[in-house]
């Protein structure tokens, strides 16, 4: 059963970018979050929080792996980068959906995987720079903040909650309606009915 969404956390990862796509995935109840490293030992994020992964990427199982997650940061090590590419055409090929927002779109663009599907990224011409053999400009999209298209997810690093919507999509997580009133709420603080209505109870209670 595909029920484990995996997260690549490595030293100086943006922990912001996948916050709240991660609360999200957690709060039905229904997902496990598993982290993984290039090993076992503790990072730290952009953020300085101190992150123990739960395993590393040797040890993904991609029998139930629902969707694998790749924030951005930067990563020096070509051998890191390697692997991490690696990580992406292999869970994408063992038919589970690919996510990444910011520089972790550099990670799908190495492995081919965004070449013949739309996607976006932080702004044009980036892309290019960190991946010389990529060839999906004609797909890319400068208008939105984050895109899915053919089993990958790709985000500008401006977009964290866009990055989150397409996740929830991705997942099925709560109705067609409550993902547009979530986001509603999110990016434009609009509460949906259900949250209006308490507010308005409370307002006349006080």
């Amino acid at each position: 059963m595909r029920d484990v969404v995996y997260v690549l956390v490595f030293e100086g990862f943006a922990d912001w970018q996948v916050g709240l796509a991660l609360s999200e995935i957690r709060r039905p109840g229904e997902w496990e979050v598993r982290s993984i490293g290039f090993s076992r030992t503790p990072v730290t994020s952009m953020s300085g929080l101190q992150v123990l992964p739960n395993g590393s990427v040797d040890e993904l199982d991609p029998a139930v792996a629902a969707l694998l997650i790749l924030p951005g940061g930067q990563i020096w090590l070509p051998s890191q980068r390697e692997r991490m590419t690696r990580l992406a055409r292999d869970v994408h090929e063992g038919g589970a959906p690919v996510a990444a927002i910011g520089d972790g779109v550099f990670a799908l663009a190495r492995a081919g995987l965004i070449d013949a599907c739309r996607h976006t990224g932080s702004w044009p011409g980036q892309i290019e720079r960190a991946a010389p053999d990529y060839a999906g400009q004609d797909q890319y999209d400068a208008n939105v903040l984050a895109v899915s298209d053919g089993g990958v997810i790709t985000a500008s690093h401006l977009g964290g909650i866009e990055f989150a919507r397409e996740i929830i999509h991705t997942l099925d997580l709560y109705t067609r309606s409550d993902r547009e009133h979530w986001y509603r709420l999110f990016k434009h603080a609009v509460p949906p009915p259900w949250l209006a209505s308490e507010t308005v109870d409370v307002a006349r209670a006080a």
